[in-house]
């Protein structure tokens, strides 16, 4: 090789890399981060048993939904957020379109039974998972997050962030029609 292709080489080389990774970004960056592809979706719920909230002598698991639709929101009193979701959850729970059973994540107790008192309760029942590992299982990224679990107990539907009116009304009510119908 001559000098010269040698110089052409090592100048176009780093601007085909610089190129290439622009493009990445410019591609990523209108993505929905809401949007992530869970590899979850279509496969059975991850199996967990957990004390209860209100009740810690008793334990919930998923395998006590099998038969049903229902939706699993995660969410813990010290999220800003879950706030801001609540009064479409309490809004749900009041029409019985489906079952909502809520994952209180790494919270204490009392901050998550005072808060549904100070809030409203929209869950059936909370399960505790004081230190998130079910919420790993799950492969929760931040509260709030919700699930739509079929009869079979397979993952349907996840959505990372707020659940708004717009989405229930859009995503997860139709699907849940779909399911119970199915």
């Amino acid at each position: 090789m001559t000098a010269q292709a040698m110089n052409k080489t090592q100048l176009f080389l780093p601007l085909g890399i610089f190129a290439a990774l622009v493009i990445l970004l410019g591609v990523g960056l209108t993505l929905n981060p809401r949007e992530v592809p869970s590899p979850l979706i279509n496969k059975p719920a991850p199996h967990f048993e957990l004390p209860q909230l209100h009740e810690p002598g008793k334990t919930f698991s998923e395998k006590d939904m099998l038969g049903k639709v229902w939706l699993l929101n995660v969410w813990a009193s010290w999220c800003v957020s879950c706030r801001e979701e609540h009064p479409v959850l309490m809004d749900l729970a009041k029409t019985g379109a489906v079952p909502i059973y809520g994952l209180n994540y790494k919270d204490e107790r009392k901050d998550g039974i005072g808060w549904l008192q100070r809030f409203g309760d929209p869950y059936q029942l909370s399960a505790y998972d004081i230190n998130g590992r079910v919420g790993i299982d799950y492969g929760v990224y931040g509260v709030p997050e919700t699930y739509v679990i079929d009869k079979q107990g397979v993952i349907r539907y996840k959505r990372i962030g707020v659940v708004t009116p717009d989405i229930l009304k859009q995503k997860i009510l139709p699907l849940i029609n779909e399911l119970n119908r199915g």
